[in-house]
């Protein structure tokens, strides 16, 4: 799985390099969704959730969809067992990660026709009691999962109607908060799940945060997703500092309303991001090149940020049609594109004076502390730069090294070897 085999080791010329201590923060976590793929990808189903495994992540985020699980009004509602309820699909998926040692995060969302007066699914329930004794039902049937998600980007018109902070969370966000710290005091629940921009008929996040502090709005973490506007728009560089998008440029200022909305006790959770490629998606695509280096900056950019707690790609595969989302790991034909080496072992520059350049990397893989070698191509050969090294106990590590620009830069760990990266 990704593997490389090194067929040659070469001495290191007389370069300086040494360690820098990393400081990682003890919270940040990093996943992956992809409902669809997990459920209806190539293989079986514990060949993909062992290839989910192998990219190291700490989290999946999965939907489970109120109003497919409760199509039928259930007599009981707060009792998982009623049956009504068809618990097929999340059992599937949560039972599975469950196997495989890895944690959920887990989204509530779509409202059933008997809870809303026969309207679509996007359209906000009647009552705030509704939701609640759903996810009361559903932490009682899955009391592992810890971290769960109210609803999915209600700022945008398709996503919730009324597209209104104070709808949501009046009826939505508050009595599933209290519901589900009923069910069990450790849940921890994210609540806003905003995209990044608003538009017509929709709410910036900006405003969607001041509409959820005005209505006394109760959550353990705001939860984002820092989508970039363009193909030309960095993890760093391209925000609009003025505007009312947030977007991971513009993580700042995400830091910023939260704070001063709710103060610091508050987390944040990124919960869906990610890079479209071109190919396939000529227009708003960035290069397989370009994709994996976002990967890996935006890692850095959770890892330094305070009260980050968590970031989340989105997809592990392109999805078939070529104007929906192609920010995949793998293209449709299961083609690992560079980002899937990047997943593993991200490497980013971090900074560069004069001469010496400081990089940051994570093995992913793995518990504990774990062995990696940086390499570097100079005259059309790859050599090591300095011997084998040790990551913290959480895979991270960091060092300065003296290498010219756009000399190339890759970290093997494992038996596998990260993207290159072109140092700048």
């Amino acid at each position: 799985m990704l593997r490389v085999i090194l067929t040659a080791i070469v001495a290191v010329g007389a370069l300086l390099v040494y360690t820098v201590k990393a400081e990682a923060s003890p919270y940040v976590q990093y996943g992956i969704q992809d409902d669809a793929w997990l459920l209806g990808g190539p293989g079986t189903f514990d060949e993909r959730l062992a290839q989910v495994k192998a990219l190291g992540v700490d989290v999946v985020r999965i939907n489970i969809r109120w109003d497919t699980v409760a199509a039928k009004k259930p007599t009981k509602k707060t009792n998982h067992l009623d049956p009504a309820y068809d618990w097929a699909a999340p059992d599937a998926l949560l039972l599975g990660l469950r196997r495989h040692g890895i944690a959920p995060v887990v989204t509530l969302v779509g409202t059933p026709r008997w809870a809303n007066g026969g309207r679509a699914p996007n359209w906000a329930p009647k009552s705030g009691s509704a939701l609640a004794n759903f996810a009361y039902a559903t932490s009682k049937r899955y009391p592992w999962v810890r971290k769960w998600l109210i609803w999915n980007e209600p700022n945008k018109y398709w996503q919730l109607r009324p597209t209104s902070a104070r709808t949501y969370t009046k009826v939505l966000l508050n009595p599933a908060y209290v519901s589900l710290k009923r069910a069990n005091r450790r849940n921890q629940v994210g609540g806003g799940v905003t995209a990044p921009r608003g538009g017509r008929g929709s709410v910036s996040p900006v405003d969607w945060i001041r509409g959820m502090r005005a209505s006394r709005a109760r959550f353990d973490a705001y939860a984002h997703h820092p989508y970039p506007m363009s193909r030309r728009e960095t993890p760093t560089r391209g925000g609009c500092r003025y505007c009312e998008n947030i977007t991971m440029a513009d993580l700042e200022r995400l830091l910023s309303h939260v704070k001063r909305s709710w103060g610091t006790r508050k987390r944040i959770w990124l919960t869906e991001y990610g890079y479209q490629t071109n190919p396939p998606d000529r227009s708003l695509g960035v290069s397989p090149a370009l994709q994996a280096r976002y990967l890996a900056e935006a890692s850095l950019r959770a890892y330094r940020a305070p009260r980050v707690d968590m970031l989340i790609r989105f997809l592990v595969r392109d999805e078939a049609h070529v104007g929906r989302w192609q920010s995949g790991l793998f293209t449709i034909n299961d083609k690992p594109k560079l980002a899937a080496f990047a997943f593993p072992l991200p490497l980013a520059q971090v900074s560069r004076r004069g001469r010496v350049a400081t990089l940051w990397g994570q093995v992913r893989p793995g518990d504990g502390r774990q062995s990696y070698r940086v390499r570097y191509r100079r005259g059309g050969r790859w050599l090591w730069l300095g011997g084998m090294r040790r990551t913290s106990r959480r895979g991270y590590w960091s060092l300065r090294t003296t290498l010219p620009r756009r000399t190339a830069v890759q970290v093997w760990s494992r038996g596998n070897l990260s993207a290159a990266i072109s140092l700048r």
